[in-house]
């Protein structure tokens, strides 16, 4: 009954809801680009070349992540501030080391620590970007709701890493004519896992975003 009384309320929450999901598609969108493209270069071919290329390719895609990040729960300043490139860094920085320590321990012993330490390195992360923003909220930086994001997040990537490096298996449709060429539809596991990840990464932005997002009713 207090909500119907005060319809404003209700606006600034439906709002909240709609910029936070548009916000989380976005960065999900981003954060599936920029990390699938990297690793599958790296998985396809592991030349200097590739891996610088596949670096760049990380790093452009941090700025833009953390770009849409503060121009979402902050106030967008200056492309190249520190504070943004420090923040588009460290999380280039904690990719690396996930895809490093999955190399390092090898099998499914290196997927599981990957696991693990890109979730650590993801509440790390996502503080730093609070600190870093000015993002205003409760004192504890590392909440249930942040540690739930940096999980489904870490599980996603370990969907990406087990289809990419165990998985052996090939889908690929009839031939499907039309009037000018056939093609047919082919289907591999680092599909499949790319898909679990975009989904992993908007569940885990959407939460994160909506959190942020209710304590800044401001905005709205």
């Amino acid at each position: 009954m207090s909500v119907i009384r005060q319809p404003g309320v209700l606006g600034r929450a439906t709002r909240r809801r709609v910029v936070g999901t548009t916000a989380a598609l976005s960065a999900a969108a981003l954060e599936t680009v920029a990390v699938g493209l990297w690793f599958w270069l790296l998985v396809g071919s592991k030349t200097t070349s590739t891996a610088l290329a596949g670096l760049g390719i990380l790093f452009c895609g941090a700025l833009l992540r953390t770009s849409l990040f503060e121009a979402t729960v902050s106030q967008l300043g200056d492309f190249l501030h520190p504070r943004r490139l420090g923040a588009a860094v460290a999380w280039t920085a904690s990719w690396v080391l996930w895809l490093l320590v999955a190399d390092t321990v090898g099998g499914i012993a290196g997927v599981v620590a990957a696991t693990v330490g890109l979730a650590g390195l993801l509440v790390v992360q996502f503080g730093f970007e609070r600190r870093a923003f000015r993002v205003r909220g409760g004192r504890n930086l590392v909440s249930p709701a942040t540690l739930a994001s940096a999980v489904a997040l870490a599980v996603g990537a370990a969907a990406l890493l087990a289809s990419g490096r165990f998985a052996e298996w090939t889908l690929v449709s009839p031939p499907i004519s039309l009037e000018v060429t056939t093609f047919v539809i082919r289907i591999e596991p680092i599909h499949v896992g790319l898909v679990l990840f975009a989904f992993a990464a908007f569940l885990a932005h959407k939460q994160r975003f909506q959190r942020l997002l209710s304590y800044d009713d401001e905005r709205f």
